[in-house]
């Protein structure tokens, strides 16, 4: 029976094959590795990853989906959950090595998701994403422009980014009605900072930012008594990721 896409999932399948083979090579599986898939779908991508790296996890929401895809069997665990539930720490000490993730992630909740294994990073090889090209770009984004934001900021504090493949609506069944791209996302060595802090930080800099940081920020920090030194007569986007690091260590180490 042919499975038809559901929305409400945001569901868009990869279907050509000239694609999934690039982005099979991209990610380059080995056997041994700790590779995980969010959101298979069909399974377009997930066989070929299958052949080449012979044990795969999966994370699949659509129960007929995961059906499907538990009754293939052949190396293949099967969780069926919702992603922004899994706690991706736990799951790489199930596997006893640091995780590789992959997957075309729903646009629908792309950010969230992003977001959501922040808090894993430290457990991660690498990530390797198929997600809304204009998502692509504020994730990589530099400062002073329209696409640099709190996306931007929270990211690159913990990962290097790159887009390493575009991708046309044609490439999926059915076709979305935005441009695509694969992102390769690698965590960073000994990321410095305070997560906690940083995130309300960059939140509240970015909650107006078409104002000057002294009516949003400059708010934030005169709540916690902070008396340090910052230039507020800046806008959010125009602060670079190290200074906004360097702010939040800042703050803890006064508090």
């Amino acid at each position: 029976m042919k499975h038809v896409a559901r929305r409400r999932f945001g569901q868009h399948f990869l279907s050509d094959a000239y694609v999934l083979g690039a982005i099979v090579d991209l990610i380059d599986p080995q056997p041994g590795q700790a590779l995980v898939e969010i959101g298979p779908g069909l399974g377009a991508l997930t066989w070929p990853l299958l052949q080449r790296c012979r044990a795969l996890t999966v994370i699949e929401l659509d129960r007929d989906l995961a059906a499907r895809l538990r009754a293939r069997g052949g190396g293949l665990n099967v969780i069926e959950a919702d992603v922004l539930t899994v706690d991706f720490g736990a799951l790489a000490q199930q596997l006893t090595q640091p995780l590789r993730l992959v997957g075309n992630l729903p646009y629908n909740i792309s950010t969230p998701i992003l977001f959501h294994l922040l808090e894993s990073a430290g457990q991660v090889v690498d990530q390797h994403f198929m997600l809304q090209k204009e998502v692509a770009k504020r994730m990589s984004a530099a400062p002073g422009g329209k696409d640099y934001g709190r996306l931007s900021v929270m990211l690159q504090w913990r990962y290097r980014i790159d887009t390493v493949l575009e991708v046309p609506p044609q490439a999926f069944e059915p076709p979305p009605k935005v441009e695509s791209a694969i992102v390769r996302m690698r965590p960073l060595p000994q990321a410095a900072g305070q997560p906690k802090l940083l995130a309300e930080l960059v939140t509240a800099a970015f909650s107006q930012r078409r104002k000057l940081l002294r009516h949003t920020l400059g708010r934030w920090l005169d709540e916690r008594r902070f008396s340090g030194e910052f230039d507020l007569q800046r806008r959010a986007e125009e602060v670079p990721v190290a200074q906004y690091v360097a702010l939040a260590e800042q703050v803890a180490a006064a508090t």
